[in-house]
Parts: C-alpha cells; structure tokens; sequence
C-alpha cells in the first residue's frame, strides 16, 4: 500500500522523492503463553457475581541492530472468586520492528507507545481465545492508553532518580 506521493504506507516523503521515516513491521510472535485454571471443573460453574479480575501490562523493548527492534508485550490477567483463582493467563507477545529516519528524540515514545499499540489488538485475541478455550468467558481487554503508560514510566523513572541523588 502506497500514500499519495508513492511511499510505502507509514513513510513520509522528504523533498528529493524519498521516504524520510518509515515504522516497518518485520515479524510478530508468542514467546510465552501460559494458562491455568486450577480448580477446574469447579471453578467452571455458573456464578451470581462477577469475579475479581486483575490485569498487569508491562512493555520493553530492545534493540537487534541500527534500525530493528524487538518490543515485548506482556499482559497477566488473573481471575479470583472470593478466596479462590479461576484462571491465570500469561502471555508475552513480541515484535520486530525497522525503525527509519526518525530523530532520536522520537525513538523511545515510538518504542513504548506506538509500537505496543500495534501489537496489542493481536495480544488481546490471544487472551481472549485462550479464557474461552479454557471454559470461561473471552476475557476481551479493554485498549490501554500505552502513551499514559509511557509518561508514568517516565515520572517513576525521575522519581527513583532524584531519590538517588539526594
């Protein structure tokens, strides 16, 4: 797919008819995925209530050469009745990503926002296919705010940097 000016799509033309910057998608995978439903088949039946449900997103990246990079979508979503877990699924989903003609200053919001949000439609039907192959409801994820994400990691991260100094 091409843009007006005869690009790849996700590139912008500089002024001499080449692409300036391009975000490329290389490969997507599961590294991990775990799922466990330790009181099954009890813990299949019906309930009056919804269960507690608990979900952990973490994301990391790093880099495979000058212009490639692989970035890790964790997700954890643990599922407990009372006292009791019906379910706990782990999946780590990863992806490879060109990265061209961007300033260095965009590299990491590109890393922490732009390329997990891509990676997360993927992840999420991976979780959802998991719960429901494991007896329960698809367990749907609602869209993470990665860029939220991204500027809590960076509060956290001058947090921990000024407690150092002083």
């Amino acid at each position: 797919m091409a843009n007006e000016e005869g690009a790849p799509a996700g590139a912008a033309p500089n002024g001499n008819g080449g692409t300036k910057t391009a975000l490329s998608v290389l490969a997507q995978y599961v590294k991990d995925l775990s799922f466990e439903s330790p009181g099954a088949p009890k813990s299949l039946r019906g309930r009056d209530k919804a269960p507690g449900i608990a979900i952990n997103v973490n994301v990391n990246a790093n880099p495979l050469s000058d212009k490639e990079f692989d970035v890790i979508l964790s997700l954890t979503a643990k599922a407990s009745f009372d006292n009791d877990v019906l379910f706990n699924v782990e999946l780590v989903y990863g992806g490879v990503f060109r990265i061209e003609g961007f300033p260095q200053e965009h590299m990491l919001p590109l890393l922490f926002i732009e390329c997990p949000r891509l990676l997360f439609p993927f992840a999420r039907q991976i979780v959802a296919e998991a719960t429901r192959n494991g007896g329960f409801p698809p367990l749907m994820l609602d869209p993470i705010d990665f860029a939220q994400m991204f500027q809590q990691k960076l509060a956290d991260d001058q947090a921990k940097a000024k407690a150092q100094v002083s």
